[in-house]
């Protein structure tokens, strides 16, 4: 069968599938892969998914921590591995992450399902701006464009304004980035003159934050760009898994012949209807040289309960991933997800980047906000349109105070807006 088609199959045709490369996959692994010959011990037989225990990135990261540098979650001996790549380690320590040939070909495999959902195909030429580190990033993106014989257009090392003139010299047709990086790279096209509406890029693939799914966010980066924002998730430990179909903005479908998908209440951890918000668990089906099984991502999802208009059976994740559990900012009362405070923030258009501060050094918390406004606006006025706005949506007061053009940094992978005090 086709990689395309399995994306049409009815659900007992799908589950069908994901049932026997469940049973492939664990017979392959439970022999030889240390970590889950201990976690599953005593677990005679599988009858069902929910019978087997979850799987916690704090689990990874001590059993790394224990058995260094990689841990146990290795299917094979080292020599048969040829991939490291690590999680960006925003929020402690990174997360090493091996693969094998084989689970490397899988990977791609899932890029290759991602370029036919978005139509990317003959005749792209594939802008790549990212330093090529070892997060996974876009490497797979990467590597699966150049397998199926597209133009990949490398924009590592090269400043912010090289990279734009890169891209208009070579007619780039798509750019792979996150969404700050996006509106940073729109920012500076006009800084400079450039003209990105009229380039040859007709659509952005983002990936590595929420925001390819806000709509104030994706509004501005493709009236930026004059382009299609479609977004995409995936973790370096998951592997690329979900992506915005053409028919249906701002949700993910997820790879499901190659990922078994479960939303569970965080709390209780049991399973949850459609069109509730609850926590992303996955297995990944066919990473065997590194598998998971029931991950939970810490993604907050919701799943859309209707049939999405292009047809494909896969679930589909309405508003893509919606924050993240280990991220809520708590304050007087109010549980605030950091993508809720950017739609309302990006709704101010004249908002070129943005930095929180949460102060608990006294009695009460305080949410302070700086704001960078566009060279053209006043900076007092969008200060005060922006205190407004989270006071208006999000009733209560923040500190919200601009700084200068050009005071705040920007970010080349996921930004890092958040600070704790």
């Amino acid at each position: 069968m086709a990689i395309s088609s399995r994306a049409f199959l009815g659900r007992a045709a799908l589950e069908d599938l994901q049932t026997e490369r469940l049973r492939l996959l664990l017979a392959e692994i439970l022999p030889h892969n240390p970590f889950y010959a201990r976690k599953f011990a005593g677990i005679r037989s599988v009858t069902d998914l929910r019978s087997l225990p979850f799987t916690t990135k704090a689990e990874l990261l001590a059993d790394q921590q224990e058995h260094p540098p990689y841990g146990t979650d290795l299917t094979y001996p080292l020599d048969r591995y040829c991939r490291l790549h690590q999680t960006s380690g925003t929020s402690g320590q990174p997360l090493r992450w091996l693969d094998t040939p084989q689970s490397w070909s899988w990977a791609l495999d899932n890029w290759e399902q991602i370029f036919e959902i978005v139509g990317v195909g003959k005749g792209d030429r594939l802008f790549f701006p990212f330093s090529f580190g070892p997060f996974l990033g876009f490497w797979t993106a990467y590597e699966a464009a150049s397998r199926l014989g597209l133009w990949c257009l490398p924009g590592g090392g090269m400043s912010s304004v090289a990279r734009q003139r890169f891209l208009l010299d070579h007619a780039a047709t798509v750019v792979l980035c996150t969404p700050t990086y996006a509106l940073h790279l729109a920012e500076v096209a006009g800084r400079e003159g450039l003209d990105l509406c009229s380039s040859a890029v007709r659509a952005l693939i983002v990936a590595g934050e929420p925001g390819g799914s806000i709509p104030a966010v994706r509004g501005r980066i493709e009236a930026g760009w004059g382009a299609r924002v479609f977004d995409h998730a995936g973790m370096t430990e998951v592997g690329p898994a979900a992506v915005e179909c053409v028919q249906n903005p701002a949700g993910l479908h997820l790879l499901e012949a190659d990922y078994l998908v479960e939303v569970i209440d965080p709390d209780t951890l049991e399973p949850i209807p459609a069109g509730t918000r609850g926590e992303l668990v996955l297995t990944t089906l066919g990473r065997v040289g590194s598998p998971l099984i029931r991950y939970r991502t810490g993604d907050l999802v919701c799943v859309d309960p209707d049939p999405c208009p292009c047809g494909r059976t896969f679930v589909r994740l309405n508003g893509g991933i919606l924050g993240r559990g280990d991220d809520m900012i708590h304050l007087r009362g109010n549980n605030l997800h950091p993508s809720t405070l950017e739609a309302v923030i990006r709704r101010v258009e004249e908002v070129a980047e943005y930095r929180i501060e949460v102060d608990r050094s006294s009695t009460l918390a305080v949410l302070r906000v700086e704001v960078e406004p566009v060279p053209s606006a006043r900076g007092e006025e969008v200060a005060e349109r922006v205190e407004r706005a989270i006071r208006d949506d999000l009733l209560f007061r923040a500190e919200v105070r601009a700084v200068a053009p050009g005071a705040l940094p920007r970010y080349e992978m996921k930004a890092r807006r958040i600070s704790h005090r």
